[in-house]
């Protein structure tokens, strides 16, 4: 069985209690894990935080913390913190991010993203096993540190976003899960080769990486507005935000993602939004109606190796067309 989880609104929502309210109607509706991004909003900690004191059994994730603008012994010390909140249901999700977010938004120098992630990652493990940490690595030297408490258990496990192929290669070498995004179906496959490879490297049952692939989703009466809705988060992902998801998308075979990219970027939006077909649209999301949303969700489930599929929302819904979303879309054992 694939595991459903739903990965919450990028854009800023009106509340806290508007991002908690979404997460308990996740776990009324049988998904099995709340992801929060930190991005331009509300800091995700505290908002994680709230998630896990308000509900009961669904599992709460960080789907990314990224690896710059917090110390690696304070993400471990987060991590234990919210592992003790929600009584064993967190999940640390990081990652580099890119250029644009580090850079422009936080003022730090993004370099050696994969060594980052690789030396982020150790750290946590030693900070969470409760043992006194020292690291001497090229991006990061520690020395002294230790937990002032309990270490958590079970260990919350750490999953790593990333796009290329040598990052999703270094989430099979040594994270516990791996997070995809902007990816067909069959570019999940392509990527699983890379979780195989690295695990492989790493000496490791590439089953012990688990795989959550997240698809846009957007499921509305109005069929064309769940459409507009999809197309317009895509344009702005890979016109908008770098070129991960540019690159990501060609290496797919989806040439015309330069042009969307090149036209956002010189200020087109109309151009950028022609340029993402029906074709992409439809390969890359669930949208439109149930019955087309959920057979578009069963084409990601029979990949053999993706472990949860992750439904996201595009970042100009509103909170009905959320909501409604995801209930369309809630696992059907709920």
């Amino acid at each position: 069985m694939t595991d459903r989880d739903v990965h919450l609104p990028v854009a800023a929502q009106p509340t806290v209690d508007s991002i908690v309210d979404y997460t308990q109607r996740a776990e009324a509706g049988g998904y099995d894990c709340a992801w929060l991004p930190e991005t331009w909003g509300r800091d995700g900690v505290t908002v994680l935080t709230a998630m896990a004191e308000r509900t009961d059994e669904i599992d709460i994730g960080s789907s990314i913390l990224n690896t710059y603008s917090r110390s690696p012994a304070l993400l471990g010390q987060t991590a234990a913190t919210l592992q003790e909140l929600s009584e064993g249901r967190f999940r640390l999700g990081l990652g580099p991010s890119g250029p644009v977010v580090i850079e422009n938004w936080h003022g730090l120098e993004y370099g050696n993203p994969l060594k980052r992630t690789r030396e982020t990652v150790d750290i946590v493990r030693q900070v969470l096993s409760g043992e006194p940490v020292d690291y001497d690595g090229d991006e990061f030297d520690l020395s002294g540190f230790r937990l002032r408490c309990a270490p958590p258990e079970p260990t919350p496990p750490i999953e790593v976003t990333g796009m290329g192929p040598k990052a999703v290669e270094l989430a099979g070498r040594f994270a516990d899960g791996w997070h995809g995004i902007m990816l067909t179906p069959d570019g999940v496959r392509d990527r699983l080769e890379d979780i195989e490879r690295g695990a492989e490297l790493g000496e490791r049952d590439p089953e012990d990486v688990q795989v959550t692939t997240g698809v846009t989703c957007c499921v509305l009466d109005d069929t064309d507005r769940a459409r507009d809705l999809a197309r317009q988060h895509v344009a702005f992902y890979v016109g908008g935000m770098g070129t991960f998801y540019r690159d990501a998308l060609e290496r797919q075979g989806y040439d015309e993602a330069v042009e969307i990219h090149d036209a956002w970027q010189a200020g087109d939006r109309e151009r950028a939004l022609d340029c993402l077909g029906d074709d992409l649209l439809d390969d890359l999301c669930a949208v439109g109606d149930p019955e087309s949303a959920r057979e578009s969700l069963e084409r990601y489930e029979a990949v053999d190796g993706i472990d949860a599929i992750a439904v996201s929302f595009p970042r100009g819904a509103t909170e009905d067309e959320v909501r409604q979303t995801m209930d369309a879309v809630a696992p059907d054992d709920a």
